[in-house]
């Protein structure tokens, strides 16, 4: 990666930080669907990212999520987990001809329908994560199955609508 790309990425980094710890927080729906747009820090890396580095960089960013949410580590745990699920869900999930390693994750690159498809599982693997450790128990199932779907839903919506709006 070159310096632009390094600092490009490093400033959205910090703007869907910002952004979740600021605003996203309190945005809550039925008390169900909750959004969760800073996962995009870790979905939005390009392709030639290492293993390593995705999985780095989902732990701060979880940890960063955790000091202002006050939750010991969930964010961190379920991001992690999130980033290193991503090759998988990239080799099975993303069908482009003649993929590089220059790939980028977005809207424009990728189409509507792929990255729809991208964003979403890998959103579903981190709120399963987070809503069945907050849970700690199988006593509360059928809620938390609600919340993973409802919010799985809403944080795809956003983060597609996001890029939408956004240049790149």
């Amino acid at each position: 990666m070159t310096l632009r790309e390094i600092l490009s990425t490093v400033l959205l980094f910090l703007l869907y930080l910002i952004l979740q710890i600021l605003l996203v927080r309190n945005l809550v729906l039925f008390d169900y669907a909750f959004c969760f747009v800073y996962i995009a820090c870790v979905l939005l890396l390009p392709n030639e990212t290492s293993l390593t580095w995705l999985l780095l960089i989902g732990f701060v960013t979880g940890i960063i999520v955790d000091s202002f949410y006050n939750t010991l580590g969930m964010h961190a745990a379920a991001t992690v987990l999130m980033a290193y699920c991503r090759p998988l869900v990239v080799r099975s999930q993303i069908d482009v001809p003649g993929m590089e390693s220059r790939l980028e994750f977005s809207l424009k690159e990728l189409g509507v329908g792929a990255f729809f498809r991208y964003v979403f599982i890998l959103a579903l693997v981190h709120h399963s994560a987070l809503f069945f450790i907050e849970a700690s128990s199988l006593a509360l199932f059928i809620p938390t199955l609600i919340r993973v779907g409802a919010s799985t839903l809403f944080t795809t919506v956003s983060i597609v609508l996001i890029q939408f709006f956004t240049r790149n």
